[in-house]
């Protein structure tokens, strides 16, 4: 047995992001997500990622789990199956005949043989008895693939269809050319160049056109085209390929691989891709004797800190532009993408703002130039404007953000944006077919500024949820308003903040539509997803106040009835009503098959209710419910997440909970206690500081709260300052089997509410 003193070393040599696991949430499908994840090599925030492929070209679930063949390693930016992929191109390395088509060169595959890192993927490729490698840097890779003995060996680039070219120079051993391919989002000039580096003279090289024709002609243009490199290998022999792109140029791809990778080995930019994840892991050491919650909480921590992506690159005088996915030109500036708000806004961006400032500030530099180059904030981007999802949540993490300390961008200008769009709906962009992107700026915004609400009869779906969400948007803008001395508009916003209480229903205790008269719509089930809700129904909607949570109280009666209330979500049967839809949707299975009633963590809207008995003088409540999600929802495996992923969000919840409390409320710089899932943390704040978090007794039985001290003091409030937790110190929680219903349970414990004044 190994001493103590060995254990500790053992500890200190740990590499953190080797307990990240990049298969979470890959066994998912379009009926049923477990995450709707896929294995991304990348690096944090980085531009490009790597993934292996299992599925067709075109097809959002490029890797699943179930699957038994790849067909290659591509280049993806793909945020989400459900909004698809852009700018990808697709490496196979296979031996004797070439076969160009996906189904026919891809090579069964097992997972034993298969190695999945967040710096490197490696898989063994039986049909050509070859083994595939990739590492990766911002804007570029490596791959490098080992042969058997073959006087045929190939390597085939896939550039994909809609619009590709590629060039072989055999001379300098390179591939460049472009491709187009997208799933909208942008500008008619929309091109990814690249440049493919061997390290291998070519046997022979020949392209293909779009008919699947092999050609010995160096060039290649079209609707679909590739090209296909061939070798003769000895056992062993290794073949590498230094690969980088760019929305700019094909001169600044070359430029992005002589920077990023250059005359490194593949063994170096491994090395260097590792480094950046522990730089950033290292800086939340967990300590527990739970290592398969500890590969939960990393494997999280991993799709945190993958978007929203980097969209800029550095050109010849090392300054920071970027290829505008709005208006087709190049700018100064940072730009970031593929984010939808409408999830992150919730966890993502304020564990930025807390852990990574100076990262969150660079995002906010790049909104504000989406706000110059396109005349509104983005909502969805990937790589431009969507048309996808609802609200004015940009608003929300932009304000949140400087709320909490962020600086470095310019907030004026991005007031202005956040005022235009709660004021007008005209003159937004439009998609390629000349319709208007109803999903930019606030649909219904005029007859929210004249009724208070968004009305359900006149033909805007999703009217309650929007309503909901541009009050809480409202409060956001209203806080920023008052940091920026705007006192008139800080008064204005505050007041339609509490245009949720226009859709609260006394009689069915629930949040509803409501039509433009003024009378409620009907029939109204509460249990039907959609129609006035988004991904969701009443029951799941209704505690969208994140901005005043006692306010909300008071209108279901009090705090007795606001618990019960709460208490009924998870005590009412997994019923649905999913003619909205007509289908019953993914996210509907995925709420009725946990058992947790009709609590559905697997979307975004009610991720936060748990805390809510935090204002209600319940908080052993948040404790016992927040345990039960991590510990029968996530795991470290292929099903390891109870819904989508949704770039970060179910991610950060997760995140935030194991550290063990949570932020409700955007702009206040408070987060609400829950129960701290690990022993021991060590958190690096952005100043340098240490903040330890302490969880004496902590087992998964010992879930309550007994006591808290923060810096030897008693804390006996349910909330933590974003102050006090940059300032570093000790936070010591006491655990125990049974609640203690006295701690946190005084009305003068309970964190901010509009209506309570604090």
């Amino acid at each position: 047995m190994p001493g103590t003193a060995a254990l500790a070393q053992s500890a200190q040599q740990e590499s953190l992001v080797d307990l990240a696991n990049p298969l979470m949430g890959t066994d998912s499908n379009y009926e049923l997500s477990y995450g709707n994840t896929y294995p991304a090599v990348a690096v944090p925030w980085g531009m490009n990622f790597w993934t292996p492929v299992t599925g067709e070209m075109g097809n959002g679930w490029g890797y699943t789990y179930d699957a038994n063949k790849i067909s290659g390693i591509k280049q993806t930016h793909q945020p989400s199956p459900w909004m698809n992929d852009y700018a990808a191109f697709e490496l196979m390395a296979m031996t004797g005949p070439v076969r160009l088509k996906q189904k026919e060169r891809a090579s069964w595959f097992s997972h034993k043989a298969e190695e999945s890192k967040a710096y490197k993927y490696k898989v063994y490729l039986a049909d050509h008895d070859v083994t595939a490698e990739v590492v990766p840097t911002n804007r570029a890779a490596q791959f490098r693939f080992t042969f058997p003995e073959s006087d045929d060996a190939h390597i085939l680039l896939d550039a994909y269809d809609e619009g590709s070219m590629v060039q072989v120079d055999p001379a300098r051993r390179r591939i460049t050319g472009y491709v187009r391919n997208n799933s909208g989002g942008v500008p008619a000039n929309f091109h990814n160049y690249f440049v493919l580096e061997f390290d291998h003279d070519f046997a022979v090289s020949r392209t293909w056109d779009e008919n699947w024709q092999l050609h010995a002609a160096p060039k290649s243009e079209g609707a679909h085209v590739g090209a296909v490199v061939s070798f003769k290998t000895k056992k062993g022999e290794q073949v590498g390929v230094k690969v980088a792109s760019s929305f700019i140029s094909l001169e600044q791809a070359e430029r992005n691989l002589a920077t990023e990778v250059g005359r490194d080995s593949f063994d170096q930019t491994e090395a260097k891709a590792k480094a950046a994840w522990e730089k950033e892991f290292s800086r939340i050491k967990v300590s527990d004797p739970d290592i398969d919650n500890r590969r939960t909480f990393y494997s999280a921590l991993y799709r945190m800190l993958q978007f929203p992506r980097t969209f800029h690159e550095i050109d010849a005088q090392g300054r920071t532009v970027h290829y505008s996915p709005y208006d087709g030109k190049v700018h100064p500036g940072p730009m970031f993408t593929d984010n939808g708000f409408w999830d992150t806004w919730r966890a993502v961006f304020p564990f930025f703002a807390l852990m990574y400032p100076e990262q969150d500030s660079q995002i906010m530099q790049g909104l504000a130039n989406t706000y110059r180059e396109s005349g509104w904030l983005p909502e969805w981007a990937s790589p431009g404007h969507r048309n996808v999802m609802i609200g004015s949540n940009s608003a929300i993490l932009i304000a949140d953000a400087y709320a909490n300390g962020v600086r470095g961008f310019d907030v004026e200008t991005l007031y202005e944006a956040m005022v235009k769009n709660a004021t007008t709906s005209e003159g937004r962009p439009r998609d390629a077919r000349g319709r208007v992107l109803t999903a930019v700026g606030r649909e219904g915004v005029e007859y929210y500024n004249r009724l208070g609400y968004v009305p359900y009869d006149v033909g805007i779906n999703e009217s309650a949820a929007r309503t909901l969400e541009y009050a809480t948007a409202d409060f956001a803008l209203s806080r920023l308003a008052g940091m920026l001395g705007k006192t008139a508009d800080a008064e204005k916003y505050a007041a339609q903040a509490q245009n949720y209480r226009k859709l609260y229903d006394k009689e069915s205790g629930w949040m509803r539509g409501r039509n433009q008269d003024g009378s409620w719509s009907t029939p109204f089930n509460p249990l039907k997803w959609g129609d006035a809700f988004t991904e969701g129904n009443s029951l799941h909607y209704s505690w969208s106040v994140m901005q005043d949570v006692q306010g909300l109280a008071d209108l279901m009666g009090g705090d007795k009835a606001f618990v019960d209330r709460l208490d009924s979500i998870f005590s009412t049967p997994p019923l649905f009503d999913d003619s909205y839809y007509g289908q019953t949707i993914h996210e509907i299975r995925e709420m009725q098959i946990v058992n947790m009633g009709n609590y559905a963590h697997g979307n975004q809207p009610i991720q936060h209710m748990i805390y809510l008995y935090d204002w209600a003088g319940a908080p052993w409540k948040t404790q016992f419910h927040v345990r039960d999600v991590m510990k029968k929802l996530y795991s470290a495996a292929p099903d390891g997440y109870p819904g989508d992923e949704d770039n970060g969000q179910t991610s950060a919840w997760y995140v935030f909970s194991a550290l063990g409390f949570y932020p409700v409320t955007p702009t206040v710089g408070q987060y609400a206690i829950g129960s701290p899932l690990f022993r021991n943390v060590e958190l690096t704040m952005p100043n340098g500081k240490t903040l330890k978090i302490e969880a004496a007794n902590n087992s998964p039985k010992n879930v309550y709260i007994q006591s808290v001290s923060f810096n030897g003091r008693k804390h006996d409030k349910t909330w933590l300052t974003r102050e006090a937790l940059q300032a570093g110190g000790t936070l010591r929680f006491v655990m125990g089997p049974t609640p203690n219903k006295q701690w946190g349970a005084d009305k003068a414990a309970a964190p901010f509410s509009m209506s309570a004044g604090r």
